[in-house]
């Protein structure tokens, strides 16, 4: 399958997906359990390893105070100066996670689609099937807007621009080494830098937890192939190299079917050839994508898919849309959930 853009590209693997598909992406979810935020919201119970809990953000205890003007670096080339973080719009629910994560959630003025955690869940909407609405975003008379190479249309990324309104661009987050980076451009944006070393902390040390946690190998890792499902578009994709998700499956104890298989580039027309050559232990999923084709038996009604080791022990690892691929502070979430379910049976 041809790709529109190259992996370094202005799309990430998400966006393609996005416009291959044009869904909204499911609800969020987070495990490890959550602590009061600065604006004196409730901490959210922890939850027990493998349950579900409340779709919330764990922000940094206290209430980070930003230095400004800071003049920052844009992915796309430009220096950008941030006077105030007043009115805050993230164009997409992984920058928005950033934002909330670093404690400055009550300065977000709108959200994007992809946002359905709790705390912004009042926020008003400023995207349609995930394209930017420019008179919205202005309408709302944001003093600093984050976007990454993913967001567009690029029409409405310059129409903010134009309007004088300071715009971000962050480069797109695609493996765990990502993480780190991602949250050190946003702290800088936002002037609370100490805010993101924190955080970056944080996450890395979580991370850490998840993976010692990991049953030591015993030989060949599982192979797990991520595939792409939306069943009302019939959409059926089988992950490559390139997809976003062989950094999570291989940082979770697996081996990625696709790249096991030299596929190359990030999606392929699912067909039973192409499952017969990859020849999974286990498949990845996106929740609502599992859903669009009626749960775990319509998928194993996909051509293939019951006659792979993955169908025939109807291991099947489903995650939500919103933090599969979003590289940030609820990765290790994402990490112990896939991990939780590939080594379901490892004593």
């Amino acid at each position: 399958m041809s790709r529109p853009r190259s992996p370094r590209s202005p799309r990430t693997p998400r966006s393609r997906l996005r416009a291959r598909a044009g869904t909204a992406l499911g609800v969020l979810a987070l495990l490890l359990g959550a602590s009061a935020c600065a604006t004196g919201e409730p901490a959210a119970a922890p939850a027990a390893a493998g349950a579900a809990s409340p779709d919330r953000i764990d922000p940094l205890p206290g209430t980070p105070t930003p230095r400004l003007p800071v003049t920052v670096p844009s992915a796309d080339g430009r220096q950008v100066t941030v006077d105030s973080v007043e009115r805050i719009i993230p164009l997409n629910g992984s920058l928005s996670e950033l934002v909330f994560s670093l404690g400055l959630g009550r300065h977000a003025v709108a959200r994007d689609v992809s946002t359905t955690f709790e705390q912004a869940a009042q926020l008003p909407v400023i995207t349609q099937a995930h394209e930017v609405s420019a008179e919205g975003v202005l309408s709302l008379r944001p003093t600093v807007v984050l976007a990454d190479r993913s967001t567009g249309p690029a029409e409405a990324v310059e129409q903010i621009r134009a309007a004088g309104v300071p715009l971000i661009v962050l480069d797109d987050a695609k493996k765990l080494d990502d993480v780190g980076a991602r949250i050190d451009r946003v702290a800088a944006a936002l002037g609370v830098p100490e805010a993101g070393e924190e955080l970056k902390s944080r996450t890395a040390q979580q991370i850490s937890e998840v993976q010692a946690q990991l049953p030591p190998a015993a030989g060949a890792r599982p192979k797990v192939a991520f595939l792409y499902l939306r069943g009302s578009a019939s959409v059926f994709l089988l992950g490559g190299p390139d997809s976003g998700a062989p950094s999570l499956i291989e940082s979770a104890g697996g081996e990625d079917a696709g790249a096991a298989a030299k596929l190359s580039g990030d999606f392929t027309p699912l067909t039973s050839e192409a499952l017969v050559k990859a020849a999974p232990d286990a498949i990845l999923v996106m929740s609502k994508g599992l859903e669009s084709v009626g749960g775990v038996d319509g998928l194993l009604a996909l051509p293939g898919v019951a006659q792979t080791p993955a169908g025939l022990d109807r291991r099947i690892i489903a995650v939500d849309d919103g933090r599969l691929l979003s590289y940030g502070p609820r990765t290790p979430q994402v990490l112990h959930e896939i991990a939780t379910q590939l080594h379901r049976d490892a004593k």
